[in-house]
C-alpha cells in the first residue's frame, strides 16, 4: 500500500472513530454536566489512558515496529514472528504485576495525580475506587497495540484504526445501561472503559489470525534484540508521550481551580484532538513503517520525499483545522453539547479553552512526522531531551498562568500550545543539523498557498458565525443545522481556495492514492 493510501485508509477509519468519540462526548456531557462527577471519572480514565500513550502506544511501537520492519526486510518472516512472540511474552510479564500494585497503591497514585481531591473525602473515595476499575485497560490496549504494530509493519492498517471504534461502541452502550439501569453514571463510564479494553484485543486477535499472524505467549529469553527494544523504550516513554504528560499536568494544576475546570479543559482537549487523531495519528501510523523500511535500504531521495508529503498532508488538513477551531469555537459547543447539566456558561469556558488549545494543532501534527523520522533511524534519546526540556517548560507556563493570572483554566491550555511549538522548533533544528530534514520543492511551494487558502476560509467563517449566532441558542433543531450550515460553507470555500492557489493538485492526490507500493 502506498503511504498516501495507507495515510487515507488510517485517517479515514479514525475519522469515523473520533466522530463516534465525539457523539460519546456530547451524550457524556449531558448526562455527567462538567461538575464534580465528571471531573472524577475524567481524572479516573485519564491514569491507563496516560500509561497506554506513553508506553503502549508510545514507547513500545515507536521502538517495536521500526526493529520489526528491518527484521522482515533483513531476516524474513519467521525471525520478525519469534522477536514479536518474545516482546508480548515480556511485556505480559511486566504489566500483570505493575497492573496490581498500582491497584493497590491506588490512594497514593490519585494523590499524585489530584491533589486537589485530598480534602474530599467521598469525592476522593469514589476517585480512587474508578481508577482501581479503569487501570486493568492499560494490560489489555497494550497487548492490542503490540498486534497494531505488527499487522501495520505487514502493511495492514485498517485493522488497528478501526479498533477505537469498538471502544466508543462500548463506552455509549456503558452509558446507556447506567442511565437506564438509574446507577452512578461515572461508574458505569469506568466498566465501560475497562471491557472495551478487552473488545479491542480481542478484535486484533481474529484481524492477526487472518493476516496469518499467530502470536504466541512463550517463556521468555532475554535476547539481544529484546535488550535493544527495552534500551529504546526507555526514552521513547518520554518523547513519543508529550501530549499526555502535558494533559497530565494540566490536569493536576486544573484540580487546584474551581470545580468544572478539568471538564472545561477536557471537553476541549476533545475537539482539539479530532484533528490531531485524524491527521496527526493517521500520518504517524502510516510514515513509521514506511521510513524504517527506507532508512534500512539507504533510500534518501525516498525519506526526503516521504517526510515531505508528510509534512505537506498534515498542514492541508491541519492549518485550516487550526483556524476554525480557534476563531470560531464557541457554536460547537452551544449547538451541540448545550443541553442538560451542560449550560452556556459551561459551553463558554470550553469555547475559551479550545480557541487557545487550537493554534497548537498544526506543531502537533508536524511533530509526528519529525519524531517519526527519529524513530526510524533508532533514535529515541533525541526527542526524549527534547521533550524533557518541553514538559519542564509547560509545567512551569501552566502553573504560573493558571495559578497566577486571571486565565486560570486557559492559562493551561495556552501553555500547552507554545510549548508544543518550542518542541517542534527544537525537533526541527536537531534534525537539520544532522541533514535528516530535508524538504523538496513542492512542499515549499504549497505551503504558503495552503496557508492562503486557510486564511481566506477565516475571512468566511468569522462574519457568518455571527450572523448565525442567535440561532445557535434556539432549539436543537435549529442551532445544529445552523452549525452544519458554518461548516459546510468554511469546507466549500476551503476547498475551492486551497485548489484555486494550487495548494493542493487534484490530479496528483489521486494518483498517489491508486499508487501501490513496488
Amino acid at each position: 500500500m502506498s503511504f498516501a493510501r495507507a495515510t487515507a485508509t488510517v485517517g479515514g477509519l479514525t475519522l469515523i472513530s473520533r466522530v463516534g468519540g465525539f457523539i460519546r462526548d456530547l451524550l457524556t456531557a449531558w448526562v455527567l454536566g462538567a461538575g464534580v462527577s465528571a471531573d472524577i471519572f475524567i481524572v479516573a480514565q485519564r491514569l491507563p489512558n496516560y500509561f497506554r500513550s506513553m508506553f503502549a502506544e508510545g514507547a513500545f511501537t515507536v521502538s517495536f515496529v521500526p526493529m520489526y520492519s528491518a527484521d522482515l526486510k533483513a531476516r524474513g518472516r519467521g525471525p520478525a514472528d519469534q522477536f514479536a512472540d518474545q516482546a508480548l511474552s515480556f511485556m505480559v510479564l511486566v504489566l500483570l504485576p505493575i497492573t496490581a500494585l498500582v491497584m493497590m497503591a491506588m490512594p497514593w497514585v490519585m494523590l499524585g495525580l489530584a491533589s486537589g481531591y485530598a480534602d474530599q473525602p467521598e469525592h476522593f473515595s469514589r476517585l480512587v475506587e474508578l481508577g482501581r476499575i479503569t487501570f486493568p485497560y492499560l494490560m489489555f490496549i497494550s497487548i492490542t497495540a503490540l498486534q497494531t504494530g505488527v499487522l501495520n509493519a505487514l502493511g495492514r492498517f485498517a485493522p488497528g484504526a478501526a479498533a477505537p471504534i469498538a471502544f466508543n461502541i462500548c463506552m455509549i452502550a456503558a452509558l446507556g445501561c447506567t442511565v437506564w439501569l438509574r446507577l452512578e453514571a461515572n461508574l458505569g463510564q469506568a466498566w465501560g472503559l475497562t471491557i472495551s479494553g478487552m473488545v479491542q484485543m480481542i478484535w486484533l486477535a481474529v484481524s492477526c489470525h487472518r493476516a496469518g499472524v499467530a502470536l504466541r505467549l512463550t517463556w521468555p529469553r532475554l535476547t539481544p534484540d529484546l535488550r535493544r527494544l527495552f534500551r529504546q523504550m526507555v526514552p521513547g516513554a518520554i518523547s513519543a508521550s508529550v501530549i499526555q504528560i502535558n494533559l497530565i499536568i494540566g490536569t493536576h494544576v486544573a484540580s487546584l481551580l474551581p470545580s468544572g475546570s478539568i471538564s472545561y479543559l477536557y471537553y476541549a482537549d476533545r475537539l482539539n484532538q479530532l484533528p490531531l487523531g485524524v491527521i496527526g495519528i493517521a500520518i504517524g501510523t502510516a510514515l513509521l513503517p514506511t521510513l524504517s523500511r527506507h532508512v534500512q535500504g539507504g533510500e534518501r531521495e525516498a525519506i526526503d520525499h516521504h517526510v515531505s508529503r508528510g509534512i505537506e498532508f498534515g498542514l492541508l488538513l491541519a492549518l485550516p483545522a487550526a483556524f476554525a477551531l480557534g476563531l470560531v469555537p464557541e457554536p460547537i459547543y452551544k449547538a451541540l453539547f448545550h443541553g442538560g447539566r451542560f449550560g452556556l456558561a459551561e459551553a463558554h469556558q470550553t469555547a475559551l479553552a479550545l480557541a487557545v488549545y487550537a493554534p497548537g494543532i498544526p506543531a502537533y501534527v508536524a511533530s509526528k512526522v519529525l519524531t517519526a523520522i527519529y524513530f526510524a533511524h533508532q533514535d529515541t534519546r533525541t526527542p526524549m531531551r527534547i521533550a524533557i526540556a518541553t514538559l519542564v517548560g509547560n509545567m512551569v507556563l501552566a502553573t504560573v498562568l493558571a495559578l497566577y493570572t486571571p486565565l486560570a483554566h486557559v492559562g493551561i491550555a495556552l501553555a500547552s500550545t507554545i510549548t508544543a511549538w518550542g518542541n517542534i522548533g527544537l525537533l526541527a533544528l536537531s534534525l537539520a543539523r544532522r541533514g535528516w530534514l530535508r524538504l523538496d520543492r513542492q512542499l515549499l511551494t504549497r505551503a504558503p498557498r495552503i496557508l492562503a487558502a486557510s486564511l481566506v476560509m477565516a475571512g468566511c467563517l468569522i462574519p457568518l458565525a455571527t450572523v448565525l449566532d442567535p440561532y445557535f441558542v434556539d432549539s436543537v433543531w435549529v442551532r445544529v443545522p445552523a452549525l452544519a450550515v458554518l461548516v459546510t460553507a468554511g469546507l466549500v470555500v476551503y476547498g475551492i481556495a486551497v485548489v484555486a492557489l494550487r495548494g493542493v493538485v487534484i490530479s496528483d492526490f489521486l494518483a498517489r492514492l491508486r499508487r501501490r507500493r513496488k
